[in-house]
């Protein structure tokens, strides 16, 4: 065992985001997927331009934008189990070595797309696992209590993140080539991978059991036997995807304000994540999630209306607080997950949402390539809505099951 493991966190019980921000460790971690979230929408914003100017296909804009989710999947039904592993410091910075090896490998000139699709799946791959591991580490180095807090700051963050992305990606393509924009990801990642092996220490995780493909599978087999969690899972995962797959089209729907479009979107995602996971108490969250599921999806109904570009924005922006309805179902996830397993679990949540995200992309890209991108958007978002309303039953037993597992009762 090595002398730097894990003591005690010096996280307070029920840290605000200025005390966890304190921590050094903490700090570090945020830090490091600030950086990385960063990268990932600069190097996405230009391989969705790169990609337009090729081919001008919907379908193969949208992909690229968000194709990296695809291999999400893999990651969640092979190695997942490595989150809960015996050294994830580790873990995560060879993984933060491997996707800096992608992204700088996207900005080498006239390389075919088809290499750059693979590098896509690849970094989508080694992104799913780090998720899984960073999120594994994050409920080691704050208490339960602080969890939602620090989800909240990070989600807000990657949404402020995704702004400045969108719109520092713009600007940037005024004066560089994709290519360059490629460039800037990859430094970006590699601070972020300095930052997180100077800051962070090697926490022993809950291991009982060698990671690898039958942990894997083992877990996964377990948490989707719960009718609860599986619930949960299908409202963070298939909402959430189908409006990532409307934002997909954004390019093709609007070239020239794209970028204020999916600038929008983060800006009210980064609102709601505030206001819900700063200033809403837990019971409060649990009692708005339905609505702002709801929220998500109806404001791009618009779309049918072909409303002036402002309008659209603006409805963006309100739909893009709906994102924060994944703060009270994770909350529910984390409480109806076994300590040993948190790391997978979340990895898989996480993964799956990924996933779901370019399965989204590419239903809304297919379905664009024979309707215009506002017919699409239209569609998409009323099967969003759909859903949503279909599975508030399930939604409301997970809900009365975390409330049962809170109280001590089976």
């Amino acid at each position: 065992m090595p002398s730097h493991t894990s003591h005690p966190s010096p996280v307070p019980a029920t840290a605000g985001y200025r005390s966890l921000l304190r921590t050094r460790e903490f700090a570090g971690l945020y830090v490091g997927f600030t950086l990385t979230v960063a990268a990932s929408t600069l190097s996405g914003f230009a391989l969705g331009t790169l990609v337009h100017e090729r081919t001008h296909s919907p379908f193969l804009t949208a992909v690229s934008m968000y194709g990296a989710t695809f291999a999400a999947v893999l990651g969640a039904l092979t190695l997942m189990s490595i989150a809960d592993g015996h050294r994830p410091r580790r873990t995560l910075v060879t993984l933060q070595c491997l996707a800096l090896t992608g992204v700088a490998a996207q900005a080498i000139p006239g390389l075919p797309l088809a290499a750059r699709f693979g590098l896509l799946l690849m970094l989508g791959f080694f992104q799913s696992l780090g998720t899984g591991t960073r999120m594994g580490l994050l409920a080691e180095i704050v208490p339960a209590a602080s969890y939602a807090t620090a989800r909240s700051l990070m989600n807000i963050t990657s949404g402020g993140m995704a702004i400045l992305g969108y719109a520092v990606g713009a600007a940037l393509l005024r004066y560089l080539s994709p290519h360059g924009v490629f460039l800037v990801a990859a430094v970006l990642t590699g601070i972020a991978l300095v930052v997180v092996a100077a800051t962070v220490r090697e926490h022993s995780i809950r291991l009982t059991r060698r990671p690898g493909l039958r942990q894997t599978w083992t877990t996964n087999v377990e948490l989707f036997s719960h009718p609860g969690r599986r619930a949960l899972l299908l409202n963070l995962w298939v909402p959430n995807g189908l409006i990532v797959g409307c934002e997909a089209l954004f390019i093709s729907y609007a070239p020239d304000h794209a970028g204020a479009l999916l600038a929008a979107g983060s800006a009210g995602m980064l609102l709601g994540d505030l206001i819900v996971g700063r200033l809403l108490t837990a019971e409060r969250r649990r009692r708005y999630a339905f609505a702002l599921r709801l929220l998500l999806a109806a404001p791009y109904l618009l779309f049918a209306f072909h409303p002036p570009v402002l309008m659209v924005t603006a409805a963006v922006f309100v739909a893009g607080a709906g994102f924060a309805a994944t703060l009270p179902l994770q909350e529910q996830l984390l409480e109806l997950t076994p300590d040993p397993v948190r790391g997978q679990v979340q990895g898989v949540e996480s993964a799956g949402r990924m996933t779901w995200q370019g399965v989204g992309a590419a239903i809304a890209g297919g379905i664009a390539q024979h309707l215009t991108p506002a017919v699409t958007i239209t569609t998409i978002a009323a099967v969003s809505v759909a859903v949503t309303v279909t599975s508030s039953p399930f939604v409301t037993r997970a809900h009365a099951h975390t409330d049962r597992v809170k109280g001590g009762g089976a």
